[in-house]
């Protein structure tokens, strides 16, 4: 059994949740409880090699609980879902291509209005070092160019940019981001955007898989009142 948690404050308002996972045979069940008072459970079946069953459920919602299931095979990685009570939406993603190229879709139909509600599609090229991709979202309304770049592989240093463009406004926006570690336990990151935002965190392995990160956001058109600040632990034995 694996047991983690973490918190961060924003303003006055204190965001917390405590993450179980149990695992039994090819059974494995998560369970997160937040200060919303929600509980989020998901039960994963491993049928057989690259076959899962996936159940999952949002309580109180009832409406939220589904079954998924998943297929994995050379080349190819299918999954689809489906709601199990009420008009539930119906699921489909697929992934095709070689560890160098693939393309992909994500679908979700609605069964109560008989219309698409997710129509995206994506296509990512990748070598040893260097990943890039382009991505056609909100039913074509947001096209995403990226570019991850690992620079030095001995300090874990990498950078990356994210370029989007909204048809429907007309609007652009660019991400530039990078980390680096400063030694084998510790990790620095940060990003900055067109819009003048800046985030930034240093997440520290004070003991194998347990983690301790210090986060922080702010806005350089109005740093006073936009400045934020987390802490999260996450712990496992």
């Amino acid at each position: 059994m694996a047991i983690t948690s973490s918190g961060a404050k924003k303003g006055e308002t204190l965001i917390a949740d405590v993450n179980i996972q149990r695992k039994d045979e090819n059974i494995t069940m998560d369970t997160k409880v937040d200060t919303n008072s929600k509980l989020y459970t998901t039960i994963t079946i491993d049928e057989s090699p690259g076959q899962k069953i996936i159940f999952s459920f949002i309580a109180p919602d009832r409406k939220s609980a589904k079954v998924e299931l998943q297929y994995l095979l050379e080349g190819a990685g299918i999954n689809t879902s489906i709601g199990l009570f009420g008009n539930p939406f119906v699921t489909y993603s697929g992934v095709f291509g070689t560890n160098t190229i693939a393309v992909g879709t994500d679908l979700s139909f609605d069964t109560a209005s008989g219309n698409f509600d997710k129509i995206n599609a994506g296509l990512s090229i990748s070598t040893s070092d260097l990943i890039t991709s382009l991505t056609w979202n909100d039913k074509g309304n947001t096209l995403t160019a990226s570019y991850y770049h690992t620079v030095w592989p001995l300090t874990n240093t990498n950078v990356g940019a994210e370029l989007v463009h909204i048809f429907s406004s007309n609007e652009n926006s660019l991400t530039i981001g990078t980390q680096h570690a400063l030694d084998p336990l510790t990790m620095v990151k940060a990003k900055v955007n067109n819009n003048g935002k800046v985030y930034a965190l240093i997440q520290h392995a004070w003991i194998p898989k347990s983690l301790f990160t210090i986060s922080g956001e702010v806005d350089t058109r109005a740093i006073v009142k936009s400045a934020k600040f987390g802490l999260a632990l996450a712990l496992e034995p």
